[in-house]
């Protein structure tokens, strides 16, 4: 019997270390597949009970263990949807051949990196068909809140490439210098208008018209304007009327020194900002005019009428043009006017054993019961990483830590035929004493 379990034990051996070079192939073979994650052969011994003195050897037999834990080296490439992770967590997938069935169902898959672009249908999607996914953005631009320990208010970022995108003006900021010579005993009175163009709610443009009217004095300076805003959008109505003060003490000459309560229409001034709000036809708009005895804003000095700084936000409507993704996994659609949209916002995944979960083709994973239930987490919360873009992860692979695995392993592997060789030998041997 001791020298049968020898060659049982010679058997497992080559059975084992056949195991492992299958493992090292497939890492070898893999050194340059991006995300892949090597397969580890674990040993253990298989022990037999003698009796009697004598020994039976019981072999050893294997387990393998793809380390999907372990990360790779982060290559920079010069696309903005080439994303890998620094740290842990998992990116969700899904298969396009789900996602196009159209049944509404598809299966959460994880992965470490891809390399998605926008296919004709506007999906995000890489070569081997996985399709990135992620919370949509609600119309003004925030995500809402979403159970996190599921997959179900996931769905695959879709981008459509023939919409368009506008931002309204919601701020103007004017500095313009009123000449001190208008407001003068025996100066003209004549008003001094001011166009500032501003994007509507639908991203149009559309005018506001700023009248500055002097005060005349009797004699010496008013210093005193009556500012009236009108809009364009509105048929010209006057949505603002105010009388602003200048100073005209030596320390604070030219400054503003006050501003009325609107006279029939418009907010009224706030001293800490500067501004008021008027009410345009596509919207609110803050007019900053500039804080009082300050010289940014209105000033009056001099005899010219010059407007020195018009800055408003918003933008007409444009193309969108391109699709970027921030290291909060935050997705953002850019037009060709220059204003970007959050249009989605992709979560990294967490599961307490990752090397539990189940390894499938294209370099993805599925949380099974030994890796444990998947937790939804903002990128850089939790013990989630960071999203990467214009990155790529390599493979795990060291190819020389392989090959000198693959050196033990056909040692071993030739020693324990050698085991079986010299078990035939032996048997041999006892057959020939009968002759």
């Amino acid at each position: 019997m001791t020298i049968s379990s020898s060659l049982n034990a010679g058997v497992s051996g080559l059975a084992a270390n056949a195991n492992r070079l299958a493992t090292i192939s497939d890492n070898i073979a893999n050194s340059s597949t991006r995300g892949y994650k090597r397969v580890e052969t674990e040993f253990a011994a298989m022990v037999t009970a003698g009796r009697g003195g004598t020994y039976t050897a019981g072999g050893v037999r294997t387990t393998t263990n793809r380390l999907v834990s372990e990360n790779g080296a982060l290559v920079s490439t010069n696309n903005p949807t080439d994303l890998a992770i620094r740290g842990s967590g998992f990116l969700p997938v899904a298969q396009a051949t789900e996602v196009l069935a159209g049944n509404g169902n598809q299966q959460m898959y994880l992965t470490t990196t891809g390399s998605f672009r926008l296919d004709a249908d506007g999906y995000l999607r890489s070569e081997s068909g996985l399709m990135l996914m992620g919370w949509a953005a609600n119309a003004d631009g925030t995500i809402p809140t979403n159970a996190r320990d599921t997959s179900a208010s996931l769905e695959p970022i879709r981008v459509a490439l023939n919409q368009y995108l506008s931002e309204p003006t919601t701020s103007v900021t004017m500095g313009v210098n009123l000449p001190a010579t208008e407001t003068t005993a025996g100066a003209s009175g004549d008003s001094l208008e001011l166009p500032v163009e501003y994007f509507d709610n639908l991203g149009r443009s559309e005018s506001l018209t700023v009248s500055f009217t002097p005060t005349v004095a009797a004699s010496g300076s008013s210093n005193e304007w009556t500012m009236v805003i009108s809009d364009s959008a509105s048929g010209g109505a006057v949505i603002g009327d105010y009388t602003v003060t200048f100073d005209d003490t030596p320390a604070a000459g030219g400054t503003l020194s006050s501003v009325s309560a609107p006279l029939t229409t418009g907010g009224t001034y706030v001293p800490a900002t500067g501004s008021v709000i008027v009410s345009a036809a596509g919207g609110p708009i803050e007019l900053t005019i500039g804080q009082l005895f300050t010289n940014g804003g209105l000033t009056q000095r001099s005899d010219s009428f010059a407007p020195l700084n018009i800055a408003k936000d918003g933008s007409p409507a444009g193309h969108i043009s391109s699709v970027e993704i921030d290291e909060t996994g935050q997705v953002f659609a850019h037009s060709d006017t220059g204003i970007s949209a959050l249009i989605y916002q992709v979560p990294l995944v967490d599961v307490p054993n990752p090397n539990g979960m189940i390894a499938l083709n294209d370099q993805i994973y599925q949380p099974s019961q030994e890796s444990g239930r998947f937790f939804l987490w903002d990128a850089g919360d939790g013990s989630t990483g960071q999203i990467v873009p214009y990155a790529r992860e390599e493979s795990t692979t060291d190819v020389a830590g392989e090959l000198t695995d693959m050196i033990q392993t056909q040692r071993a592997y030739s020693s324990n035929a050698k085991v079986i060789q010299t078990v035939d030998e032996m048997l041999q041997e006892t057959t020939n004493i009968k002759r």
